[in-house]
């Protein structure tokens, strides 16, 4: 049976394990985030502002659904999709680092494909860091473009859409819609300082 995007939330609302309470903590962090940004600031009350919100939070699910099938300490699937991408790469170069370097050490590299992920998920989600984390995110995808590119049964499109939105995600910083980016940036819109500076425009 095929899932949209709304039946698969609604799936790993109420599914068992600790990523369960996580993900509600999230949701409702996502939205006392927005409430409080839209009270705060006259200017975020659009719906051009909402819509950004419902999209980060939107895309930012469906990474941390990405995240269940991969979960520690086993990282049950991640194996299977190694193997895949040392099989399909587009590039015999990723080919051979998946196969010599990533799978012979696969305890070593599984936590880390874990953690951005998961990390993506959160910034997107809470809006902050949208602008550095969309570029992680835009990377991993290129990873999986590229790896699964000759993969049977995949559309390399799917992963160039998906690259894209991040892109956008980071270029149109959309943290700062209803995200607490717009509550940093808002503090640190005269910093006196280079680390202020960075954090302003990183945001």
């Amino acid at each position: 049976m095929k899932h949209d995007p709304l039946s698969d939330l609604a799936h790993f609302l109420v599914q068992l394990g600790w990523p369960t309470p996580l993900y509600w903590l999230l949701l409702v962090g996502s939205a006392g985030i927005a409430i409080h940004v839209f009270r705060r600031y006259s200017d975020q009350r659009s719906m051009e502002h909402f819509g950004r919100w419902a999209f980060r939070l939107l895309i930012g699910s469906m990474w941390w659904q990405q995240t269940l099938w991969k979960l520690p300490p086993d990282y049950p699937g991640l194996t299977y999709w190694m193997t895949e991408l040392g099989k399909s790469a587009f590039l015999n170069l990723q080919a051979d680092f998946v196969n010599n370097i990533v799978l012979p050490n696969f305890r070593l590299f599984a936590p880390a494909v874990y953690g951005l992920e998961a990390l993506t998920a959160v910034s997107l989600m809470l809006g902050i860091g949208v602008r550095f984390w969309g570029v992680i995110g835009a990377l991993q995808i290129v990873n999986l473009w590229l790896g699964l590119y000759n993969a049977d049964g995949e559309w390399p499109w799917t992963y160039f859409f998906l690259l894209v939105v991040q892109l956008i995600f980071a270029v149109h910083h959309y943290g700062r819609s209803l995200g607490l980016d717009a509550l940093i940036v808002a503090r640190l819109k005269t910093p006196r300082t280079l680390g202020g500076t960075i954090i302003a425009e990183g945001a």
